[in-house]
């Protein structure tokens, strides 16, 4: 996972209803580690500790304290994880900052082993319990040593993630809409940091999503660890049909983007809503993780080959201008080089305009552990750099067919004398290319006209759209 940099409470950073404090406590650095809802729980306890009376500063030198948000979803991102807890003790050791909270995932996924291997950590604060960060802040501050690991159970209701202090630039948030996963996939240990799926009500959801938008925020990312299990727990039926319909009446809102889709649970219903929606986008995010139905048997993934095909080419037809973004999991215990190669023949037939690759990583615990067959670690990484190949050659001719084109671009960052950076529909922030505009006078957070004119790699070059009438009179 890709690390975010330093937190600074920079212009693009926003204050929803928790307002920027004078420090009186203290000062604190964060780091946060980890997918998009490991970021909006970043964005919670920055919230809360900004009411609490702590001010956030770009610098851990010289800070009072620091907190790294961890994240411990696979072998890659654990170690990153202890690499920056180290970076920041060694700051400690320094005497260039007082001390280190570490929460998030990884306290949950390998649990007392953490404070065993690290034990100049000050503090371990659990994924659940982010919404007591600021106690935790206080003992460290006062130098209270007691209860120094906190861990808090799972929640049964989903936990508010309003009143946060955004890290995102104003005009795009993620959007949290459930919590936990009821997935058994063998290599997985999702459930074990996170729990069992907790739905978070619909009017909760548009009730944070009329915030967002008051903020400023045009785009809403939802996410979730399993989008279209959304309702079931809460409602005994999946409801994301019935979300979408009332988030696309939040004012304000002009994007609406969907990832982490699980390949189940796509009803007519919901494809209709889709395809006919003015506000959410033709970009769907679905982890196939695989197409070979025996590789699929033993992720536990409960979708075949067959049911595959069919729910790609049900969405192809039935949504316009659709574009899939989807990764694969290749070196899976016992994955043959037949197996292998029949994804790749996959990935070529379907021509998916975004795609990430990931080997194997064995998580101790996960019942893919147990199984037999495992590969050596350069097979799966040969693996990994043969489908990333094919795939290159994909995405390449994609963004080539987009030259020529006028598409609205959501402009993100000025970069450049008349140089602006921005995404497309196509683009998710983070994961997927960005569209360089040579423009006069553009706006960070506004949609812009612009003619795709050239490509670079996996990012596209464009020219705005200028109105000649507009031009004149000035």
């Amino acid at each position: 996972m890709d690390q975010l940099p330093i937190l600074d409470l920079s212009p693009a950073a926003s204050t929803l209803t928790a307002p920027a404090s004078d420090g009186a406590k203290g000062q604190y650095a964060f780091v946060s580690l980890g997918c998009p809802k490991n970021l909006v729980d970043s964005e919670k306890m920055l919230g809360t500790l900004a009411v609490d009376g702590y001010s956030l500063t770009s610098e851990p030198a010289g800070s009072d304290f620091v907190i790294v948000n961890t994240c411990g979803f696979i072998d890659s991102s654990r170690q990153e994880s202890i690499e920056t807890i180290e970076e920041m003790l060694e700051l400690k050791r320094q005497g260039k900052t007082k001390g280190v909270i570490v929460a998030g995932c990884l306290p949950e996924r390998i649990g007392p082993e953490l404070r065993e291997r690290l034990p100049e950590i000050d503090h371990i604060v659990g994924v659940f319990g982010r919404d007591e960060i600021s106690k935790v802040a206080d003992r460290l501050v006062g130098h209270i040593n007691e209860q120094r690991d906190l861990f808090r159970p799972a929640p049964i209701r989903a936990l508010d993630d309003r009143a946060r202090l955004r890290i995102t630039p104003q005009h795009f948030a993620y959007l949290k809409i459930s919590e936990g996963c009821n997935r058994t996939c063998t290599f997985c240990s999702i459930p074990k940091m996170r729990g069992k799926h907790v739905t978070k009500p619909i009017e909760a959801v548009v009730e944070e999503a009329r915030e967002l938008a008051a903020d400023g925020v045009k785009e809403l990312i939802l996410v979730a660890q399993d989008t279209t299990y959304y309702g079931m727990d809460l409602y005994g039926e999946v409801r994301l049909t019935d979300l979408l319909s009332e988030l696309e009446k939040v004012e304000g809102i002009d994007w609406i983007r969907l990832m982490y889709l699980y390949p189940i649970n796509f009803t007519d219903t919901l494809i209709d809503r889709i395809a006919n929606s003015s506000k959410i986008l033709p970009y769907l995010d679905m982890p196939l993780q695989h197409i070979n139905s025996r590789v699929l048997k033993r992720m536990q993934r409960r979708i075949n080959q067959e049911k595959t095909y069919e729910l790609v080419e049900k969405l192809r037809e039935r949504v316009p201008n659709l574009v899939l973004r989807t990764t694969f999991v290749v070196g899976f215990p016992g994955e043959t080089d037949e197996q292998f190669e029949e994804l790749r023949e996959f990935v070529k037939a379907t021509r998916f305009q975004r795609m990430g690759v990931f080997p194997y990583s064995l998580e101790p615990g996960t019942p893919a552990e147990k199984l037999d067959g495992h590969l050596p670690e350069e097979v799966k990484q040969q693996r990994v750099d043969t489908l990333m190949a094919d795939q290159q050659e994909i995405a390449f001719e994609f963004g080539e067919s987009l030259v020529g084109y006028e598409l609205d671009v959501l402009i993100d960052e000025h970069v450049g004398d008349n140089v602006w950076m921005g995404r497309t529909f196509a683009d998710a922030p983070e994961i997927d290319g960005a569209v360089y505009v040579q423009g006069e006078g553009l706006t960070v957070g506004e949609f812009t006209p612009v003619e795709i004119v050239g490509t670079q790699d996996y990012d596209l070059i464009g020219v705005a759209d200028y109105d000649e009438d507009e031009l004149a009179e000035e």
